[in-house]
């Protein structure tokens, strides 16, 4: 096999989903047919899953027939998941998928760098300082190199800083940047040997009428810089439009809420000219660049075969097709080395695939083992076209396993043998790449520059099927899968995974301590193969105790638990850290859980999870004792309650009547409770009664969009945009002596330390003057808000609107949100009957 196909089979396997096989009908083979027949790549760059323009992908993609994909900065770990519990790494885990699962809907490739979306940032200054400016430079100039496109397009604008999320325009200048470096050898030279060097011929910036501040500003506006495509194109092969496939892509950004509703008709799409020359047609982003095969020397013969390919095309016999195009394979492996045969070759090989139908499997009998492990593969091999295929035998790598069967496919006669395979040392385990290193704040560590961009690992284990088609040889590459049947549902395909011999997991995701008592910790070890022992100790920092030092466990089958309990003996002084389990198996150490995320819309995704949690001996003190807690989106403050000895009750918001609420000594409303809860609003005046009579009712952050109630205290109060996005902000306290800030707990500047990611969000704009702001906070350079944390006396009892992100502090164990949180609750303790 010559090299350079063994490189791109490589970067193929990185993109593949290790999902059930797509199945293409015929006009879709013809559709893969036009693609082959241009040489033209574009790359759409922004900062976040779901920040894309799937209508512009989707149309350059399946109307131009481009070579598209798109570079999404980050993986969107700092964002919420409206479906579910995963959030920060696992949430990034979530949403690649999904932005896979988008690009395989509108026919986009998906790249990322190693940027950590750490959260909103008001300015690319930030952003950049966060992220390291350098290393992400270096990996949008690598990107480029790899991909090489003709065109790109950026999907923000980057001389508007500070007017949007700073991840937004650090995306917009970081391309403009790395356009005028990728054709340098001399930036980045370690990448030369590599990836080589490439020149765009444009940059783009997707303008729309939003960016101009409204339709008629943008109707009014000088376009001669600008180019215009109506991407509402109907595509009779695939029976939709353009737009409707673009709905659905989006779409599969579940976790965000992006359900979009298709749409048919035309639709303009304008593209900002920022480097490069403007074409004069405006209206094709390719215009004067050769997209034809005659771009490759030796080149124009292909163009000419497949127009002729796609002159006879046989919808009833595709497989017709089969011998001319494996006469193109050939004429494409005979052309100079370069990045457009390697894409072709696979491209072809793809559609040969297609037009015989032609099945090649490898499945195995376990979906996941870890080395030193033997298991049975089932190796399927079926030809259901016409066209003569051969098979020359088949190899698994990287295991040194090779069976050299040499049989004739003939027309839907299935092939079928059995492997036992052994997992050695030189499998490498199925963990997300990115995540293998301790990171920082703002970068993933991946020591393999190779994967740097890559949106998935390889997967471990893979087969090579050499094969024969109509005199030509060709090897077909596929990732070893694992497949079940449900009786509901069917087959269900997943990956194969090769992890860890022994997980470790811990109960809590922080503990607690409000003193010097100590606590019991409650840690699980779980079996990833058969028959294993070893010990489970726990890593605490200085000045912590821990009792025993260490349990041993012995477990039988793969899948099997012991659960062991050490006591926690805290300082007698405030302190914070991390604690880490460490369990051995044959002198090696593992503190890795296996967490599973399992949702219908993406492949099944086994994360290798560092397991560790945050400790916390805090200074404070503590009144009142039972809460009600009405949730919202969804957040973890009843947890981190009842860690520092509240008992918290789950409460739906029928069950706010005065009558029922008066056992509570406080009332708190979970995270954008009035976003989510849609009869919010008949229970308004219940809920104030309560607070009337004595109680104290908290309403956490709200989005000042979508409001079930806009009237959500006693008084009147608008919510505006503001936010505090530095999480070392300064923060001034306003009413030095109000309980709030005296009782039980005195808080200071230093209650304040140590906070992560921001201030608080959506803070209020305007309130009635019956309201006492308590603190004033502002990112640099901005003038500062005090609408934060607003409180009020009403009737016998205290209203509190906080904005500040106790959502994100408290389960982090930042001992000052506690203390002021604590305060809170205690508001008009002393009044309550």
């Amino acid at each position: 096999m010559k090299k350079g196909l063994i490189a791109i089979l490589l970067i193929l396997s990185v993109q593949a989903f290790s999902q059930k096989p797509k199945v293409y009908n015929s006009s879709e083979i013809y559709h893969a047919l036009e693609k082959l027949n241009f040489l033209g790549s574009a790359l759409y760059i922004a900062a976040h899953p779901d920040d894309e323009n799937t209508r512009l992908i989707s149309y350059l993609s399946n109307d131009r027939k481009a070579r598209t994909a798109y570079l999404s900065l980050t993986r969107g770990d700092g964002g919420q998941n409206l479906i579910g519990t995963e959030i920060q790494e696992l949430l990034g885990v979530l949403r690649s998928q999904e932005l896979m699962m988008a690009r395989s809907v509108d026919g986009g490739q998906q790249f990322f760098s190693r940027a950590i979306d750490f959260g909103y940032s008001k300015h690319p200054d930030e952003t950049l300082a966060i992220w390291n400016k350098d290393e992400v430079l270096s990996d949008v100039v690598r990107i480029i190199r790899t991909f090489k496109p003709d065109i790109i397009i950026n999907r923000f604008d980057h001389r508007t800083p500070g007017k949007t999320h700073g991840h937004h325009t650090s995306s917009a200048i970081l391309s403009m940047e790395a356009f005028d470096l990728v054709g340098d050898a001399s930036k980045y030279p370690d990448q030369i040997k590599s990836v080589g060097t490439w020149q765009p011929g444009r940059l783009f910036f997707n303008t729309s009428w939003w960016f101009y501040g409204g339709r008629d500003k943008f109707a009014k506006a000088d376009k001669s810089n600008l180019i215009s495509m109506d991407i509402g194109t109907y595509y009779p092969l695939l029976g939709k439009s353009n737009t409707e496939i673009a709905a659905e892509a989006r779409s599969m950004h579940k976790c965000q809420g992006m359900g979009s509703t298709p749409s048919r008709g035309t639709y303009s799409e304008y593209l900002e000219l920022l480097k490069g020359d403007l074409p004069s047609g405006k209206s094709d982003p390719f215009e004067g660049i050769n997209t034809t095969w005659s771009r490759l020397e030796g080149g124009a013969a292909i163009g000419e075969k497949i127009n002729s390919i796609m002159k006879e095309f046989n919808y009833q016999n595709p497989s017709a097709s089969v011998a001319s195009l494996a006469k193109v394979y050939q004429m494409i492996s005979e052309l100079e080395d370069s990045h457009w045969k390697e894409i072709k070759l696979l491209e072809t090989q793809e559609i040969i695939s297609a037009c015989s139908g032609l099945f090649l499997e490898a499945s195995a009998s376990s979906h996941r083992v870890t080395h030193g492990d033997s298991l049975e593969l089932k190796v399927e091999c079926i030809n259901r076209g016409a066209a003569d295929f051969k098979l020359n035998g088949y190899s698994i790598h990287p295991i040194n396993v090779a069976n050299d069967t040499s049989l004739v496919l003939e027309n839907n006669v299935s092939f079928e043998n059995y492997e036992n395979i052994f997992i050695g040392n030189e499998v490498e385990s199925s963990s997300h790449y990115w995540l293998r290193e301790n990171w920082d704040l703002g970068m993933f560590k991946v020591p393999d520059p190779s994967l740097i961009g890559e949106p998935n690992s390889p997967r471990s284990v893979n087969i090579l099927f050499d094969v024969t088609v109509e005199g030509v040889p060709m090897t077909f590459k596929r990732d070893i899968v694992y497949k079940y049947t449900e009786p509901k549902t069917g087959q269900i395909y997943r990956p194969f995974e090769v992890t860890n011999p022994v997980y470790v997991s811990i109960d809590e995701d922080v503990l607690i301590f409000p003193n010097e008592l100590s606590k019991n910790l409650d840690v699980i070890v779980e079996a990833g193969k058969a028959n294993i022992t070893g010990t489970v100790k726990l890593n605490v920092p200085n000045g912590w105790k821990i009792s025993p030092e260490q349990h041993s466990y012995k477990l039988g089958n793969a899948g099997s638990i012991q659960k062991f309990t050490f006591e926690i003996t805290p300082p007698d002084f405030q302190s914070t850290g991390q604690i880490t389990p460490v369990v051995t198996y044959e002198g090696k150490s593992y503190s890795s859980d296996l967490v599973e995320i399992n949702y219908d819309h993406i492949p099944f995704q086994s994360v290798l999870k560092k397991e560790s949690a945050k400790l916390a001996r805090i200074e404070i003190e503590t009144v009142g004792h039972k809460i009600g807690y009405i949730m919202g989106a969804g957040d973890k403050i009843p947890e981190c309650l009842e860690y520092i000895g509240y008992s918290v009750d789950r409460i739906e918001i029928e069950q706010a009547e005065p009558t029922y609420l008066r056992q509570y000594d406080a009332v708190i409303m979970g995270i954008r409770a009035l976003n989510t809860i849609e009869n919010v609003d008949v229970y308004r005046d219940n809920l104030m009664e309560y607070v009337h009579n004595g109680g104290t009712l908290i309403t956490q952050y709200n989005t000042s969009r979508r409001l079930k109630s806009k009237q959500f205290g006693p008084y009147p109060m608008e919510l505006g945009r503001f936010r505090v996005s530095q999480e070392d902000a300064p923060i001034e306290i306003l009413e030095e002596s109000h309980p709030m800030i005296n009782f039980p707990n005195k808080i200071s500047q230093k209650d304040f330390d140590n906070w992560i990611q921001e201030r608080g969000l959506y803070f209020a704009s305007e309130w009635d003057d019956n309201y006492t702001p308590i603190f004033s906070s502002f990112d640099k350079g901005e003038e500062p808000g005090s609408g934060s944390t607003l409180v009020t006396k009403y009737g016998d009892g205290y209203y509190v609107y906080s904005s500040l992100s106790w959502f994100r502090q408290l389960p982090a164990g930042v001992p000052g949100a506690y203390r002021i949180f604590a305060n809170m609750i205690a508001l008009g303790n002393e009044q309550r009957p």
